[in-house]
């Protein structure tokens, strides 16, 4: 429409997207309203309650730090190799990818504190202490 094209717009709004995506899912997790299976746990036991979300919160746990983990050795091989955006611009490659990095591990360390909150005895829908809350001495 301007006669203005912007060379790799595309590989920066792609790794962009990325990052926001994690990050608001980083956010959504924090605040306790991500997906969960509502109907099974309504129909289980308190104790049986807190076990099933540990083990959905341990198998959550293991998508994102392998994203992460991933994400991060992706930008560490991109400056290794020197590989740049194949443009006028020639902009290196991990600055772009290093937004996803960022945006993969801080949805990892928003999983991991939930497990580690829902461990410690507090409910991770509501940041209010489960039923049976592990006693500190």
């Amino acid at each position: 429409m301007f006669d203005f094209n912007p060379s790799n717009t595309d590989a920066y709004a792609s790794y962009c997207l990325a990052a926001v995506s994690f990050l608001t899912l980083a956010h959504t997790v924090k605040r306790g309203e991500h997906i969960r299976v509502t109907p099974i746990l309504q129909h289980v036991g308190v104790k049986e309650n807190r076990a099933l979300e540990i083990v959905c919160h341990v198998a959550a746990v293991f998508l994102p730090t392998a994203l992460a983990w991933f994400s991060i050795r992706l930008v560490w091989q991109s400056y290794t190799f020197h590989n740049f955006l194949q443009s006028t611009d020639a902009t290196p490659l991990r600055i772009p990818q290093l937004s996803t990095a960022i945006g993969a591990t801080l949805l990892a360390i928003a999983f991991i504190g939930e497990l580690v909150a829902l461990i410690v005895g507090y409910s991770t829908r509501q940041g209010q202490p489960t039923a049976e809350p592990a006693r500190m001495k």
